[in-house]
């Protein structure tokens, strides 16, 4: 076997910490940027967020060198805006995540608190307290309040209840069961029931008895529950012996109530998603144009810049490594919207159709396209779309929510899915609710108007909209 030496030549792509940092920022959504600024500026001395005083020439577009403005719509080529470089004492901002701090507002950082909604359990407890009974059914009612699920029912039995208390309380199965009928007859009515039939009987008991159609609505929730939910009508009136119209009352009588009782109790806390991106329309053209209060607005700190300029050299090391990573950051912040913006406009571009008549014009649009035309990888605009948010004049969209395959129609063209979902939901919302139409009948409609989608492909679009099939959709 021969020893010897060969030379070969081969490329490698080395991910740099800046780029590693670059792609990133470029993948989280706004409030994992705005959560990853706050660590930097906590953890590193030469970043600093600029005040309001300093960022207001960025606010009115006066800096050329920090200003993110959109590609031209009307030039072939789709390329980054040349701004210049920020050199080692340059500070480059970007927009605040804030608004309405005038030195004017009184109310200026006090955010408004909701007022704290009593818990089921709470409400409950206080009207106990309220209450005339004796101490020690109060006592044996708490403990079946604290049984209670978040919808308001009893998930256990009264014997499980029983079997877990202690001998030396002395709460009989009698005392739970008359404890539970004191509970159900509060003045929320539907409370503490163990199933949906007995729910929506005990909320139908609250009601006057000259209630036109109770009797029969009381019968519904007792038996044939699983008739009515599976709109089983002709059943429903053979077992009942009523007519069209008596059992059309009954029902809607029933609709009314709360299956749920529970439900008015949570603590939902609302989700506010702030637009990365503003679409609005000058001269007839649709612009996209970065949202200010989605990007944090940072500086280099000049004070301690200027510390690390007087220090000498074995001192400074660490201290130049941090002012580097600020740099870094600032500058991988710029690129990371800047790329955003350029991707939007792409978007607005090819969806314009959309911004003028809504979702019924969306085209069909993959990833490729938008990354052909920017001259960038599909990974990118992948991570571009994904958590980022446009505020259109339909609501606000995630950029992703732009893309989507096509179906041929009879012309040769495609037409977008997102479109032929809004046509259905349009179908459905006009149609006879006696006589509703089938997934079959919805297909032949749009082979009418020239778009060629198999049964099969309607309902897996129906489903997708959480659209009830034919059956389930019929009424009196």
């Amino acid at each position: 076997m021969k020893v010897g030496l060969q030379l070969r030549q081969s490329q490698q792509l080395t991910l740099t910490p800046q780029l590693q940092q670059a792609i990133r920022l470029l993948q989280l959504s706004t409030l994992e940027v705005n959560q990853e600024s706050d660590r930097l500026l906590d953890e590193n001395p030469f970043l600093d967020r600029e005040d309001d005083d300093a960022g207001t020439s960025y606010a009115h577009g006066d800096a050329q060198s920090s200003t993110l403005t959109p590609t031209n719509s009307n030039s072939s080529e789709q390329s980054t805006p040349e701004r210049e470089s920020p050199s080692n004492d340059t500070e480059w901002s970007t927009p605040s995540f804030s608004a309405g701090n005038s030195p004017d507002d009184e109310d200026a950082g006090y955010g408004e608190v909701a007022a704290d909604k009593p818990s089921l359990r709470e409400h409950l407890i206080t009207q106990v307290n309220l209450s005339p009974l004796e101490e020690r059914d109060k006592q044996i009612i708490s403990l079946l309040i604290d049984a209670l699920d978040d919808n308001a029912y009893l998930s256990q039995s009264l014997e499980e209840i029983a079997e877990f208390l202690p001998d030396e309380l002395d709460i009989t199965l009698d005392d739970l069961e008359t404890a539970l009928v004191q509970l159900q007859h509060m003045d929320e009515p539907g409370i503490a029931a163990r199933n949906l039939g007995e729910c929506l009987s005990l909320q139908l008991q609250a009601y006057p008895s000259e209630t036109p159609g109770l009797a029969l609505a009381q019968r519904l929730v007792a038996s044939h529950l699983d008739l009515l939910a599976s709109h089983e009508f002709g059943k429903l009136k053979k077992v009942l012996h009523c007519d069209d119209a008596a059992l059309r009352i009954a029902q809607d009588l029933i609709i009314h109530l709360k299956p749920r009782p529970g439900e008015s109790f949570g603590h939902s806390d609302a989700d506010y998603v702030v637009p990365d991106v503003l679409v609005t329309r000058n001269n007839g053209i649709w612009r996209a144009r970065l949202n200010p209060e989605a990007m944090p607005r940072l500086r280099i700190n000049q004070v301690y810049a200027n510390i690390l300029q007087n220090r000498g050299e074995n001192t400074a090391l660490e201290m130049a490594g941090q002012l580097q990573e600020a740099r870094w950051f600032i500058k991988n912040m710029h690129q990371r919207f800047d790329t955003i913006l350029r991707v939007s406009q792409a978007i607005v571009e090819r969806q314009h159709q959309f911004f003028q008549h809504g979702k019924i014009a969306m085209r069909p649009l993959v990833l490729r396209e938008i990354a052909e035309q920017l001259e960038l990888h599909e990974s990118t605009i992948s991570r571009v779309t994904t958590q980022k948010f446009m505020l259109t004049p339909f609501g606000i969209f995630e950029l992703k929510y732009f893309f989507g395959s096509g179906l041929a129609t009879k012309t040769g063209g495609s037409c977008s899915s997102t479109a032929i979902r809004e046509i259905i939901k349009q179908m459905v919302a006009e149609e006879d609710e006696q006589n509703p139409l089938n997934d079959s009948r919805m297909s032949e409609i749009l082979a009418q108007q020239g778009i060629l989608v198999a049964r099969r492909t309607v309902a897996k679009y129906r489903e997708s909209l959480h659209i009830l099939p034919v059956n389930l959709r019929k009424s009196l």
